[in-house]
């Protein structure tokens, strides 16, 4: 969804309904992320408070003991106690000795066998290498988070005596219970705030945009053609009076310029009409002198086909005269393009006519069948065809050594096709899209109009005209024209 496909009414509404939306959302997640904050605090200050409580009643219990205080006697010392301790507490208790080992737990004994019976090396490097001599990890289990410290029981020395564990499960149920009752009242909260923000979009939009709808309509009815009325509108903003100013400042400007244009637009026409014309004359004259400077140079008087060649010679002439004739006819009704004489035509034998007016030796011709029928005006398609060999002649630069230019004739099930490649300099990726675009040209010499007029005659009888181009390899060019 583009939000600028909305109008600004529209977008107005949706920015605001969008504030309120966003607001809820990062106030909630900031609520729970804090809440995750606390609970995460106030579970570790529980245990640190466990702890201490657990070591006072520990060490207690090793003041009064008669055993000998040490490792190899804390299962003696604390073979009752270990319980006491842990009912008074409410939490369950285990003493390793000094190398990780397990030497006494709170727990059952049949229940012993789940406990850790050994610390990883982690946790005794963490312990000894630390000043606090303490270590806290964090591990769940049935989706229940569960807390595990881990700190040395002294003597009165300070002397380490054993490693004291303390499980502890993070039960969150009250802080849930309450998080979730703050987050339902923020969502009443947040409905009835939406409603409100609702409304009020809705009706801030509407007015905001009331004086937009009226310059808008008197636009839409703005026509160069025809006398515009100004707008008048009462107390505005002064954004909205700054605009109309500029509108009826506009159309004060648009009639003056009204008269000046409808002159300059006739004028401009018979200039463009007069550039395509000239480009359509000179079309058939550069054949026509290619065709005389060709005879020209192979007239031999003694060629025993001298009159079969001078007839051909003169039927090219003939036709590319007609050719300018039907342009000159054209002109006279309004410069329109010579009318189409809609014949059926022999592909294959319009092609090779219209190849017979190039001298080049590089040009091959390639033909699927001997007959190609098509509907079609005859100078028109002869029209196309040299266009484009033109342009492939022109693509291929004049150093270049194995030049060639292959024009192929073919048909398919539904179109009769007209493909012509050259191993020329190619087409860049920036003037792809242009190519077809009149007055567009490359090229030193030439009016652009080409590429343009070949379009506009293939698309006249439904045809298609596409090209796939590589830089300094070559370029195809390929018409289509449906059967029939």
């Amino acid at each position: 969804m583009h939000l600028g496909r909305f109008s600004l009414r529209n977008r107005i509404f949706i920015a605001m309904i969008l504030l309120v939306l966003i607001a809820s959302i990062l106030i909630a997640s900031v609520a729970i992320y804090q809440y995750n904050e606390e609970a995460r605090d106030y579970h570790n200050e529980r245990l640190e408070r466990k702890e201490e409580n657990i070591k006072e009643s520990i060490n207690y219990a090793i003041r009064k003991t008669t055993y000998p205080v040490s490792t190899e006697t804390m299962p003696l010392i604390f073979k009752n106690e270990i319980y006491e301790i842990a009912a008074i507490h409410k939490l369950q208790l285990n003493l390793y000795d000094l190398d990780g080992s397990l030497i006494k737990s709170s727990k059952a004994t049949f229940e012993t066998d789940s406990l850790t019976q050994c610390l990883s090396a982690k946790v005794l490097n963490v312990l000894s290498n630390t000043v606090e001599h303490r270590y806290v990890s964090t591990t769940i289990e049935n989706n229940e988070a569960f807390l595990s410290s881990y700190s040395y029981i002294t003597d009165h020395k300070f002397k380490p005596l054993a490693i004291l564990n303390i499980p502890y499960l993070e039960n969150d149920n009250f802080l849930n219970k309450e998080l979730n009752e703050f987050l339902l009242r923020l969502a009443y909260a947040y409905m009835v705030m939406l409603i409100i923000a609702i409304t009020l979009a809705y009706f801030l939009s509407k007015y905001i945009t009331k004086s937009l709808k009226t310059i808008s309509d008197k636009i839409n009815e703005t026509r160069l053609e025809k006398h515009n009325k100004k707008i008048e509108i009462g107390s505005t903003s002064e954004e909205i009076a700054t605009l109309v100013r500029a509108y009826n400042s506009m159309i004060d400007e648009l009639e003056d310029s009204a008269v000046k244009l409808a002159t300059s637009e006739r004028e401009q026409a018979w200039r463009e009409m007069a550039k395509q014309v000239a480009h359509e004359i000179k079309n058939p004259l550069t054949p026509m002198r290619l065709t005389v400077q060709s005879f020209q140079r192979k007239f031999d008087p003694n060629d025993e086909h001298i009159y079969q060649k001078v007839d051909e010679y003169s039927k090219t002439l003939i036709q590319q005269i007609d050719t300018m004739s039907s342009i000159a006819s054209a002109f006279s009704n309004f410069a329109k393009m010579p009318a189409q004489q809609n014949e059926t035509l022999n592909l294959v034998e319009i092609t090779r006519l219209a190849l017979d007016i190039f001298s080049e030796d590089y040009i091959e011709f390639i033909a699927k069948s001997d007959r190609i029928t098509v509907r079609f005006d005859k100078a028109q398609l002869i029209r196309v065809i040299t266009n484009l060999i033109k342009n492939g002649i022109q693509a291929i630069p004049d150093d270049k050594k194995d030049k060639k230019i292959i024009v192929k004739v073919y048909e398919d099930e539904s179109t009769v096709n007209i493909s012509i490649s050259d191993n020329g300099i190619g087409i860049s990726e920036v003037n792809r899209q242009r190519i077809f675009e009149p007055k567009f040209t490359t090229k030193t010499s030439g009016m652009g109009l080409g590429l343009a007029m070949v379009k506009n005659i293939v698309e006249t009888y439904n045809g298609s005209i596409t090209f796939t181009s590589k830089k300094d390899v070559g370029t195809t060019f390929k018409v289509s024209f449906p059967k029939g």
